[in-house]
């Protein structure tokens, strides 16, 4: 279970997160990820700062988008307990301030453990690449 600081849950946090990150989809999940920008760091430094209180200033959220179209109350809670499990693991890995909202698409009602953690680590990766213009 994620702490409540690392929740997500009030409506315009999810907008914020939808409308101002990176949106990358990979089979049966879509990432929607805000980095904060070198302007908006915590630390200035490369390294981050374990020993001071500066990741509990900005901590790593996410959030969940689990629609009926994925299937019925106890499809959904099972996917998204996954999905939460998932999150929880690979959050730490995350920039500090980060925001992470994982959309899932009605196919991963469906989809394993281990293709839901394929698919979140390929649209966490994809999402974290820098922005680049695709050759022709």
């Amino acid at each position: 279970m994620l702490a409540a600081a690392q929740r997500l849950r009030r409506s315009s946090d999810f907008a914020a997160a939808v409308r101002g990150g990176r949106r990358v989809g990979r089979g049966v999940v879509v990432v929607h990820l805000t980095v904060p920008g070198p302007t908006d760091a915590v630390t200035p430094s490369p390294e981050p700062a374990r020993s001071s209180g500066a990741e509990n200033s900005a901590p790593r959220r996410a959030g969940f988008v689990v629609s009926k179209a994925v299937g019925g109350a106890v499809v959904r809670n099972k996917v998204r307990r996954r999905l939460r499990h998932l999150v929880r693991e690979r959050l730490a890995e995350l920039p500090a301030g980060t925001t992470l909202v994982v959309r899932a698409l009605p196919p991963a009602a469906d989809a394993t453990y281990a293709r839901l953690g394929a698919d979140l680590d390929a649209a966490l990766t994809a999402a974290r690449a820098p922005r680049g213009r695709r050759p022709r």
